[in-house]
């Protein structure tokens, strides 16, 4: 616990936090605010594993068509 406790605060581990807050957690975010993931009006696991997927994979389109547009 103590050896896990040193790394966290040393400079290398607190660039990869920093960079997670912009990359991992932007995407839960966007997820939350801009495609409707805060609240669902469907009931059981496999509906929202179905309504996950569907938005997640919206969002990776979105992200390649975005990619895709500023090589061309």
């Amino acid at each position: 616990m103590e050896e896990t406790e040193h790394l966290r605060h040393s400079y290398d581990i607190k660039q990869i936090y920093a960079k997670r807050k912009e990359t991992i957690e932007r995407v839960f975010a966007d997820a939350k605010e801009k495609h409707g993931m805060r609240w669902t009006t469907l009931r059981g696991l496999k509906k929202l594993s179905m309504q996950a997927m569907l938005t997640f994979a919206a969002m990776n389109l979105k992200k390649l068509a975005t990619w895709t547009w500023q090589t061309a």
